[in-house]
């Protein structure tokens, strides 16, 4: 599988990167990491991308919900599968990316049980 990593913390991204990493996906785990939304949507230009993990404040003009908003009018992408992963953990934020198309929603600090647990479920029903 192909993971966008969408953040601007580079640790944040080899986090991520080391968690899914030791998931059982049934295939090797590859990852783009982009630091900000332009450079993510060019990715997304640029490669097939399997799956997106997405902060909501990054350092760029486009914040992740923008990102969001951009992946969902692409027909292309209309059902890649995306989580944020963001601090903004307030039940209206939540609300907002739900609404904005993202699948689930992961509050920082990351927990690697529930991470885990976001992403399998994820992936098993897009393999259906």
């Amino acid at each position: 599988m192909r993971f966008l990593l969408v953040e601007d913390s580079r640790t944040t991204r080899n986090l991520i990167k080391s968690y899914v990493k030791e998931m059982d996906l049934g295939r090797p785990a590859s990852f783009i990491e982009a630091e900000n939304g332009e450079v993510a949507m060019e990715a997304l230009r640029n490669n097939f991308i399997d799956f997106v993990f997405l902060d909501w404040n990054l350092s760029s003009l486009m914040t992740g919900l923008d990102v969001l908003v951009e992946i969902r009018k692409q027909e292309k992408h209309k059902q890649l599968p995306v989580i944020m992963v963001t601090s903004e953990g307030d039940k209206p934020s939540v609300i907002k990316a739900m609404k904005c198309g993202a699948n689930d929603y992961v509050v920082k600090p990351i927990d690697k049980k529930v991470l885990t647990e976001k992403v399998l479920k994820i992936a098993m029903s897009a393999a259906r």
